[in-house]
């Protein structure tokens, strides 16, 4: 018996196919298929099934159609019922996917051996078995998301094999495939790259150039951006005539995994969070040899590594895991729980979850607000897989708990100061108990950190700067990069100048070797320049996890000029750690020394200036960045920010986009500091700067965390409006994860405020956000009435630019409703009064041109709708609003399809497709199915 997946579903029986013509029996085969001789459980079924909704017995009918594939396949044995779950049992090689992967095996065998030509026949004979998109006939949108990540596994491989033919010399045979390719695929870059090379290896220099004159306007037209590095390298080199073809393809394909569960949109990713192996690991022999017993558990195995601070058990915990990665080929995950962070609270486990599947990209709809449902499906998705799952810097069991995984091939390393002692007994947890170096060891780390003729000239020394650092890694390591930075002394000598530093010190005495390290990182500032360890103390009233360069420079009140030596001089001296990316972090206990520090060498008044620069800092930098994100949002009111303040500038959405990016857990982390050291007007003001980029990225969860802060910031200044504009911020992020009863009770008390402050735009504002609430509960009738108050109140004020938005929404709620006449002329006279008001160019503008194309492409007027759609996607595309710009994308592409434009509309369709994927939203399942069905044979 065969299955077929890589294409429609298919059976074969004895080489005789056996169809399979009821929609809801290939979607259950597809799911168990994927999961062969696997368990899948019944709720993954039934969300196969049904989606978001299982009918009344749906369990009754999942069983009825398990007994009813039995039957078609005469194999009562096929499908085994276990515990709350089915399983398929499949032989070796009789689904495709595994001939698939199975022939890739062989051509990274062959890769390994140098043997190009054989590993172009292996990869060719791999994609012959591709019928078309993956699972074409299954109508399951979690399904199809895996479909799609299959469907990229095979244009890499595709990428592959070009690249193994042109390393064999079949550049002209490569050309017309390349071609069509590059026809099909107009945005992958790869593909115009190879073709590039082909046509050069073929002696058709200037086509080859031609080529990427073609590709740069498309996507200069298209998308706004220029071609890639590696492409813009290869015209540079054919221009010079310094082009070299590969001899050898590149690095292995990664596979697809398989899930278990349609949770994650765009099927299993692996991820690999570990941070970076720990350079001259030292030791730890019987720890090592003690977790690597844990290996072969059947059972979900936990270990639990505790010791003092700074003894090294987060090194500890990510040397073995690199060491053991291999074997868990599902992916490895991390989270610092911050257990002892001094500059904050611990995590919660609800927040480690959402950024556990926010990364196996669980949709952030789909993600539950509570945290035993969060656990549930986080258990659910690792479910069969082999994953390491690291957690870093624990509190106690109960912050750990949640986190655990429930099923076999799952490894757990947890890291904390304390024994977790209920993990051991209640969980089986195997414990790990870190002490101290031993001498040897700590010798080692010293060799390894000055050479060992520097260390072995004077053991007595030695062992005595050992002594004095209580044999921590953390603080020897801090010893090691002073002594580095004097070669001229001798061990001695510093181990003179730390007796000295102890004595002094001598207050700060404790039985808990890492009480010492106070001692040791204030001698270590001994040779620190003042500026820096003024700058180091600063640094602590940062609440991390990280800070950039004009951060720390405002922090401080320099230039960046300034600041930027300074970051230097701390990272030479192990206080603080550079990342690639000129960012800086430290240790907690070097975090927890420069507070105190703060405390005790600084003034009241200068920790809040400093405070109050870093707060000014992020608020208009964020400022700038979100104004360019989205130029239409209400505007908030800035006081101007200190002489010595220096904002980050972004120059436009892209760069807008990334500074978001690179500040996003420092902003979740600046709102609540501020609000904790009493600067609310910043807290309100910080969490708006957040919500842009947030609501952009998915992070709904996050954007109301931050808005309740805001919200009891601005009831304690009074503020009716800032607590308004909070309230309505959240109300958006509970209305996209359907909590609408939470999103009407926020607009209520939203218009209550306005009312009291007398403000009619606030009021217009939040009923139009009413009224979308309303529309997503598909109650548009209410909607309606909601939007009409927002017109008559923005017509009052005179607000020409906001009627036109609320006409907007009146013509796509009519719409809605089949008054697509009505849609039409509302819609054109929100255009007009938006452009009496000055704007042409804005995401609210693309959405009443989308609007517009989409009531006249249901009027019938086919080509008039092409052109308003067609302009709905270049204004969004213009201004970034991405997911805005897909939606119109799949208008415009009905429309094409409906004028009988098949090749344009399925243009549209794939670069709808593509954006949702980049933005990572849930629609990308749904479009793609509308695509596989326009392609399917």
């Amino acid at each position: 018996m065969e299955f077929g997946v890589l294409g429609p579903l298919i059976v074969t029986v004895d080489g005789r196919p056996v169809p399979v013509p009821a929609a809801q029996h290939r979607v259950l085969l597809g799911a168990l298929l994927m999961r062969a001789n696997h368990v899948v459980p019944v709720p993954v079924l039934l969300d196969h099934l049904w989606a978001e909704a299982p009918p009344a017995g749906a369990r009754a009918s999942l069983q009825t159609y398990v007994y009813r594939l039995r039957r078609r396949f005469d194999r009562p044995d096929l499908i085994v019922t276990h515990g709350d779950g089915y399983l398929i049992s499949t032989a070796p090689g009789s689904i495709d996917l595994d001939r698939f992967r199975g022939l890739l095996d062989l051509a990274d065998k062959a890769a390994l051996d140098g043997d190009a030509a054989a590993e172009a026949i292996h990869l060719s004979a791999a994609l012959a078995l591709w019928r078309g998109r993956a699972l074409a006939d299954v109508a399951s949108g979690p399904l199809q998301a895996l479909a799609l990540a299959l469907d990229e596994e095979r244009l890499r491989v595709t990428e592959r094999r070009v690249d193994a033919d042109l390393a064999t010399g079949r550049h002209a045979d490569l050309i017309p495939e390349l071609r069509g390719l590059t026809g099909e695929h107009p945005l992958r870059e790869r593909f115009w790259q190879q073709l590039m090379l082909a046509l050069h290896g073929s002696g058709r220099q200037a086509e080859a150039l031609e080529t990427f004159r073609v590709i740069d306007r498309k996507l200069r037209a298209d998308l706004g951006i220029e071609p890639g590095a590696d492409l813009r390298a290869l015209h540079r080199a054919m221009l010079t005539g310094e082009v070299v073809v590969p001899s050898a393809p590149p690095a292995v394909v990664p596979r697809t995994p398989l899930p278990d569960t349609g949770e994650a949109d765009g099927g299993w990713v692996a991820c690999r969070q570990l941070p970076a192996d720990i350079r001259g690991f030292v030791g730890r022999g019987a720890a090592l040899d003690a977790m690597d017993e844990v290996l072969g558990d059947a059972t979900p195995a936990v270990t639990v590594i505790d010791g003092p601070a700074g003894v090294g058990k987060t090194t500890l915990a990510v040397h073995w895991a690199h060491r053991v990665a291999d074997r868990f080929p599902d992916g490895q995950l991390y989270a610092n729980l911050r257990g002892f962070d001094p500059g904050g609270v611990p995590r919660s486990p609800t927040e480690v979850l959402r950024g556990f599947l926010g990364a196996m990209r669980v949709p952030p709809h789909r993600i539950p607000s509570e945290v035993d449902a969060q656990a549930a499906l986080y258990r659910s998705l690792l479910s069969g897989r082999r994953v390491l799952v690291v957690l870093d810097n624990a509190r106690d069991a109960e912050q750990v708990r949640p986190l655990l995984p429930g099923s076999p091939g799952t490894l757990v390393v947890v890291t904390g100061r304390h024994r977790l002692t209920s993990l051991i007994a209640l969980d089986g947890a195997h414990p790990v108990v870190l002490d101290v170096l031993s001498t040897v060891d700590a010798r080692h780390l010293l060799n390894g950190r000055l050479g060992a003729r520097r260390v072995d000239v004077d053991p007595a020394a030695t062992d005595e700067v050992i002594d004095r650092c209580a044999a921590l890694p953390l603080a020897l390591t801090v010893v090691a990069a002073r002594a580095a930075l004097q070669p001229d002394f001798s061990l001695g000598a510093l181990a003179a100048q730390l007796r000295g530093a102890q004595a002094d010190l001598s207050v700060f005495h404790d039985p808990d070797p890492a009480a010492d390290l106070r001692a040791v990182f204030s001698w270590s500032f001994q040779t620190v320049s003042p500026a820096a360890a003024r700058l180091f103390r600063l640094l602590g009233l940062h609440p991390g996890p990280d800070i950039g360069e004009h951060a720390a420079a405002s922090l401080a009140g320099l230039p960046v000029t300034g600041v930027r030596p300074l970051l230097a001089e701390l990272a030479r001296a192990n206080v603080i750690a550079e990342s690639a990316s000129r960012r800086y972090s430290f240790h907690d206990l070097l975090r927890a020394f420069a507070i105190e520090q703060a405390d005790r060498h600084e003034t009241a008044t200068v920790r809040r200036d400093a405070v109050r620069r870093m707060l000014d800092h992020y608020l208009h930098s964020g400022h700038t960045a979100t104004m360019l994100l989205n130029a239409q949002r209400e505007p908030i009111t800035l006081a101007p920010h200190g002489p010595d303040v220096v904002p980050e500038r972004p120059d436009d959405h892209h760069d807008s986009l990334r500074w978001h990016t690179a500040e996003h857990a420092v902003l979740l982390a600046m709102v609540p500091t501020a609000a904790a050291q009493g600067f609310d007007e910043h807290a309100w003001r910080l969490a708006w700067v957040c919500t842009e980029a947030l609501d952009r990225r998915g992070y709904w969860h996050e954007i109301i965390d931050l808005q309740l802060v805001a919200i009891a910031s601005a009831d304690r200044l009074a503020d009716r409006r800032a607590g308004a504009q909070s309230r309505r911020n959240l109300a958006r992020a509970y209305g996209l994860l359907s909590r609408y009863d939470e999103a009407h009770t926020a607009l209520r008390e939203a218009l209550d405020l306005y009312g009291e402050d007398g403000s009619a735009i606030g009021r217009a504002y939040t009923h139009r956000s009413t009224s979308w609430i309303l529309g997503r509960q598909d109650r548009v009738s209410e909607a309606i009435v909601h939007v009409r108050q927002a017109m008559l109140l923005f017509r009052a004020a005179g607000h020409r630019s906001g009627e036109g938005k609320a006409l907007n929404s009146l013509g796509w709620m009519h719409s809605r409703l089949g008054s697509h006449e009505q849609a039409v002329a509302y819609t054109e006279r929100s255009l007009r009064l938006q452009a009496e008001a000055g704007d042409v160019h804005s995401a609210a503008v693309g959405a009443a041109w989308d609007t517009l194309g989409f009531a006249r492409y249901h009027l019938g007027q086919h080509d008039e709708a092409i052109v308003c759609l067609q302009r709905a996607v270049d204004i969004l595309g213009d201004v970034g609003a991405r997911y805005q710009q897909a939606n119109a994308l799949a208008h415009l592409a009905d429309a094409h399809l409906a004028g009988g434009h098949a090749a344009e509309g399925r243009a549209a369709l794939q670069r709808a497709v593509d954006i949702l994927r980049d933005v990572g939203h849930a629609d990308a399942a749904r479009v793609q199915g509308q695509l596989t069905a326009l392609t399917r044979p």
